[in-house]
């Protein structure tokens, strides 16, 4: 399973494109995740529906979007590059956008039903003894969702490791910058007499998957064990 320069180029970038991605829609999932559960407003359908519009969209399509919206000719790229100085179109910052887009869904999915599972009760009880609303979520409804959070957490990783439709339309597949895992594959897939090394980095692809998701399952074992001692004491 070695793999030559230009794989492992590509999974690191891959294993980069990943974290931030996942790092930067965390925050954006919880917020949705706890609007979507907690809360109740004119026009949350529309909200859950536009949330799981890119599961639901052809990803080429959402590569477009993004193309369209932040392109260097896009208003929200035009807004990032001003400001910020970030460039998104055919960039690495342009994968990791499009694998956190992509993978919102399903982590806000898994953390709504971890919040939803997280009785009311308990909030209300600490809620009238004074405690701010802020401090009920961060030390009863966030720890007690904390095993769904780090899931959903886990399944924007995987999804953002495995992107390949909305990246290569936004970003294409330029070695060194915007390579990543599936898009190196596919590449060499087009070549005859490539399967040896396509077969390599699709095995890369598979022991780090399933190796998060182990670790995402131990992890969550631990803290449903420490969170049932706790409420045991």
């Amino acid at each position: 399973m070695m793999l030559d320069p230009a794989g492992w180029e590509a999974l690191l970038l891959s294993l980069r494109v990943a974290f931030v991605a996942t790092l930067c829609a965390l925050p954006v999932a919880l917020w949705l995740a706890w609007l979507l559960a907690r809360r109740e407003f004119p026009g949350k359908a529309v909200l859950s529906a536009l949330v799981h519009l890119p599961l639901v969209l052809p990803p080429v399509v959402t590569g477009y979007l993004l193309l369209v919206a932040f392109g260097r000719n896009g208003p929200l790229g035009q807004f990032f590059e001003a400001t910020l100085g970030l460039t998104f179109a055919f960039r690495w910052t342009g994968a990791a956008l499009a694998a956190a887009i992509m993978g919102l869904p399903l982590m806000v999915r898994a953390i709504r039903l971890a919040l939803e599972a997280v009785d009311p009760r308990l909030e209300q009880a600490a809620a009238t003894l004074g405690t701010p609303r802020w401090a009920v979520f961060t030390r009863i409804t966030l720890p007690l969702a904390l095993p769904g959070v780090l899931a959903g957490a886990v399944m924007g990783f995987a999804k953002a490791m495995g992107e390949f439709g909305a990246t290569i339309t936004f970003v294409a597949n330029i070695p060194g910058e915007t390579q990543t895992l599936p898009s190196a594959i596919y590449a060499l897939l087009q070549i005859p007499g490539q399967e040896g090394p396509a077969a390599t980095l699709v095995l890369w692809a598979v022991a780090i998957s399933v190796g998060a998701v182990l670790l995402s399952e131990w992890l969550a074992r631990r803290l449903a064990r420490r969170i049932g001692g706790r409420d045991a004491v």
